[in-house]
């Protein structure tokens, strides 16, 4: 019996997904624990596995958004050369997948899959011929047990247009036909926003528009800071087997300021204001596939190792497309560092519904005036950008000198003073 590949449930909010690499071929012998897909959503990625080993049927193509617990290909542990996974005492057939309660979507697909006009069909296909008027039971299947797929649905489109068709198309709406979009020899190229990309798009202009964004600047002379990570490097390395790096100075003065000024610290939640007591702070890391802000839990408590090492950790889960949607879940502040990218003065925008998000920039050698004398140091500008109805601008400003406080004078952080 055919074991059913299921998208599985990710997170709460999380509805759909769009299969953004296969890394089996169709027809392929695969085994189990085996990388299958890629699925990306507009928050995280995630590699599914094969819960069985058999001969692989794909169903869904790739860059085809599929809803949660839709039937994206199956698993036939009878085929030749195929090795069937040992049976579970705990699994009730050989074609569940006990990981994956069941879900609307799933019940969509097996609803359509085994209708009165035989037509075998995601939901989100079916949601697609319905859109463009098309009758799926005249589109004939090309995948396995004659299950039609998008490509399917658009080959029908394509013969109805041009009148080729060799069996009739019953269109039961006016198809909508989108203009073709000409490339103008190659002077542009247009290609479909990611889930990732359009989640980022809405939940900025959100921001912009559900929050009071005000930003303030103030500048750090990182000498001390500098000298300090210089002087502990080698040994700081040699003990914990990592670089010892601005970040975390910044993360633990973060903290430091917070206490501080405890509105930054707080969100508005309706007609109340609401104060956290816990410094989960989220660290802006850059992707290939847009920005996410993984949450660095327990500030507080955390030495500089441990906060370097969750820094290095998420890096490499991001790098591999391994973040998990808890990851990213819970932050109370924000730091981004747009400085190693070289960028020298930004106002950053909120990640709601955190009030505060401080931006870090590039160090500069820049003359300053120190007792009475210019001399040069190696400074850094520094931006807070704030929810002005919970935070007043003298407690913005106090944030920052208290931030600054702590990064010009580093031994503060170990006396907390």
């Amino acid at each position: 019996m055919a074991v059913d590949v299921r998208i599985p449930t990710i997170g709460e909010s999380i509805t759909t997904g769009t299969i953004a690499k296969w890394h089996q071929a169709n027809g392929a012998s695969v085994q189990q624990g085996d990388t299958l897909l890629t699925l990306e959503t507009d928050k995280v990625s995630n590699d599914l596995e094969a819960e069985s080993a058999g001969v692989l049927q794909i169903l869904v193509d790739e860059g085809e958004e599929v809803e949660i617990g839709a039937v994206v290909a199956t698993i036939d542990p009878t085929a030749a050369g195929a090795t069937p996974a040992p049976a579970k005492e705990s699994d009730e057939s050989a074609g569940s997948t006990p990981e994956v309660p069941p879900e609307p979507a799933s019940a969509d697909a097996e609803a359509s899959e085994s209708s009165d006009d035989s037509v075998s069909v995601s939901p989100t296909v079916r949601k697609f011929a319905q859109e463009q008027g098309v009758d799926l039971t005249k589109v004939e299947g090309t995948g396995r047990k004659g299950f039609i797929t998008k490509a399917d649905v658009e080959a029908a489109l394509n013969l109805a247009k041009e009148g080729e068709g060799t069996r009739e198309l019953t269109v039961f709406k006016k198809p909508v036909i989108e203009p073709k979009v000409s490339d103008e020899e190659g002077r542009f190229t247009r290609k479909k926003m990611s889930p990732l990309r359009r989640k980022i798009a809405t939940h900025l202009v959100n921001a912009q528009q559900s929050a009071a964004i005000l930003t303030t600047f103030n500048e750090c002379d990182m000498t001390a800071v500098m000298s300090m990570r210089k002087t502990l490097q080698e040994a700081f390395k040699a003990k914990y087997g990592i670089k010892l790096g601005f970040m975390s100075f910044f993360i633990k003065a973060a903290v430091e300021a917070l206490k501080s000024v405890p509105s930054v610290n707080g969100r508005i939640d309706g007609d109340d204001m609401i104060l956290n007591h816990y410094y989960d702070i989220g660290v802006a890391v850059g992707t290939e596939r847009g920005l996410i802000v993984p949450v660095i839990r327990d500030c507080d408590e955390k030495s500089f190792a441990e906060i370097e090492q969750s820094i290095i950790d998420y890096a490499n889960k991001a790098r591999d497309g391994k973040i998990d949607f808890s990851d990213l879940q819970g932050g109370v502040f924000t730091i981004s560092n747009g400085g190693v990218y070289g960028s020298m003065l930004s106002t950053p925008i909120l990640n709601p519904p955190q009030s505060g998000i401080l931006g870090m920039h590039t160090i500069q050698q820049r003359p300053v005036a120190l007792n009475g004398e210019v001399v040069i140091r190696p400074m850094m500008y520094l931006a807070l950008s704030y929810d002005h109805r919970i935070v007043d601008g003298k407690e913005a400003v106090t944030f920052l000198v208290r931030l600054k406080e702590c990064i010009e004078v580093p031994t503060r952080l170990l006396v907390e003073a």
